[in-house]
This record gives structure tokens, C-alpha cells and sequence, in this order.
């Protein structure tokens, strides 16, 4: 497994909650979520290439 790197931030109440109610129904965590999320973004506009590892593919291909 590839190691993983700590990032820390902060967000509004709102988000967070709608985040962790997303993360439960997909039967993940909140930080498989948010990285989720953020690979789908960085694919789409361009700053990450590649194919999708077989984790993220069905996030990404929907």
C-alpha cells in the first residue's frame, strides 16, 4: 500500500455533517470521501492524469 500524506483544513458545519452523512451511506470514511472527491475534481480539470486506480474508478467513471 502506498503511503499516504496527513492534510489538515478546516470547513463550515454544513459541509461537514453532509460529509459524513455521504461517507455513512457509502459505507466509507469521511477522508476516503474527501479524497474521492478531490481526485474526480483534479482528473477533470486537468492536474491529474493518468487512469484511475481500481478504488476510484467507479467514483470517477459516474
Amino acid at each position: 500500500m502506498a503511503k499516504t500524506h496527513p492534510l489538515g483544513f478546516r470547513i463550515e458545519q454544513e459541509i461537514k455533517q453532509a460529509l459524513t452523512a455521504a461517507a455513512k451511506e457509502d459505507h466509507r470514511s469521511v477522508s476516503s470521501l474527501v479524497e474521492l472527491i478531490i481526485a474526480k475534481w483534479l482528473r477533470e480539470n486537468g492536474y491529474l492524469a493518468g487512469k484511475p486506480e481500481r478504488a476510484l474508478r467507479a467514483m470517477l467513471d459516474a
